[in-house]
């Protein structure tokens, strides 16, 4: 699969899970053929309890999805990330997405054993995170590509740096077979344009045929009309994260009712300005 969806984790209005419209969401990207990503940032996975993301997983798994499913892995305490990992081990999900420790700013030895411990405790495929607007530590080009070449279970980058440079010095140096993904809906054209080959994708929750069908059309070299898709979609893109990850994204699955649009402190809903953006850009893309 070339397109990942990070799944949004709906909420109702007392601040419980909304399985419901968490199903009919996967659905919805099955549909689509879009492999999806669980418990990411934009599954507010920091914001869960323990038994919160084990109930999703259980949900997750009872769906019997047709396409693939990977899990999130973040944190910053080693002890809670291993025991999650053996936790999620037991369910037959396709891999991991293993962010960078968060908050900690690790340097580059740090970064490295972080991932080295936890890939030794897993036996499927792993992709690395790296999210510096998140995390406070950006993984270095180089270290991502020692990573990729000493660790035969990272297959794979989700680079959502934005550094345009890093990410083409990465397709550059890497082993053959590793897969450099984007990270940023914005920047997925370009991204594959340079040697990328897929992303994981938060505008996908909204209108995934879309979104997936100008993946598809750049990975065949028709930029062209991969363009036209692109910028149809590019200040609704632009605007989901104006105020906020997953705040936007849930605020606009509400315009389409698909989920309502609770998210928990510290998130919180997008500002009036930013709803009034939605609600126009969504409207008039509706109409094309």
């Amino acid at each position: 699969n070339s397109v990942f969806t990070a799944v949004v984790t709906p909420l109702l209005d007392n601040g419980d899970i909304d399985f419901v419209s968490l199903k009919k969401n996967l659905h919805h990207q099955e549909s689509a053929q879009n492999a999806i990503v669980i418990l990411g940032s934009t599954g507010e996975a920091l914001n869960l309890t323990l038994d919160e993301k084990k109930s999703i997983l259980d949900a997750t798994k009872a769906e019997k999805l047709s396409v693939p499913v990977i899990v999130g892995v973040g944190g910053h305490n080693l002890t809670e990330t291993l025991e999650w990992l053996k936790m999620v081990e037991e369910y037959p999900f396709n891999g991991y997405l293993m962010v960078t420790p968060i908050y900690a700013k690790p340097g580059l030895l740090g970064q490295t054993l972080w991932f080295e411990t936890l890939m030794n405790s897993v036996s499927k495929p792993c992709m690395l995170y790296n999210v510096p607007g998140r995390t406070g530590s950006n993984v270095t080009w180089e270290t991502q590509v020692r990573i990729a070449k000493d660790f035969k279970n990272i297959v794979a980058t989700k680079e959502a740096s934005g550094n345009m440079e890093q990410i083409m010095k990465i397709i550059k140096n890497k082993p053959k077979d590793f897969m450099v993904i984007s990270g940023d809906d914005n920047l997925t054209l370009p991204i594959i344009a340079a040697g990328g080959v897929g992303v994981i994708s938060v505008v996908a929750n909204a209108f995934p045929k879309n979104y997936s069908e100008m993946v598809r059309l750049s990975l065949k070299h028709k930029f062209n009309e991969a363009q036209t898709l692109h910028y149809g979609l590019i200040d609704i893109t632009d605007q989901l994260f104006a105020d906020g990850n997953p705040g936007g994204i849930k605020y606009a699955l509400s315009l389409i009712k698909k989920c309502d649009s609770y998210v928990r402190l510290p998130l919180t809903e997008p500002n009036e300005k930013v709803k009034k953006q939605l609600q126009h850009l969504i409207k008039q893309y509706g109409k094309q």
